[in-house]
């Protein structure tokens, strides 16, 4: 005999929830010192002058700034000048 009931509907509907991970602040915008500008799982940008990488590899701001985005080497790096 089985064990689960006939209408088995909630055995797949489970779900994690979202982490808002995403670029916070667009190039252009003014940053405060500590203001987070990525979240993001990994290095897809690098830290450039005037940021810094956290521990779950977030990027923030260190000095008072507008947001300015580039690429090198095929590299994308985020500065705040």
């Amino acid at each position: 005999m089985a064990h689960t009931k006939a209408s088995g509907v909630t055995k797949g509907n489970r779900d994690s929830i979202a982490k808002r991970l995403g670029v916070k602040v667009y190039a252009g915008q003014r940053v405060s010192p500590g203001g987070i500008i990525v979240r993001q799982r990994g290095t897809k940008f690098n830290a450039g002058v005037g940021t810094k990488l956290g521990a779950d590899d977030t990027l923030y701001a260190m000095t008072d700034g507008v947001v300015n985005f580039s690429q090198k080497l095929g590299k994308k790096f985020i500065h705040v000048r």
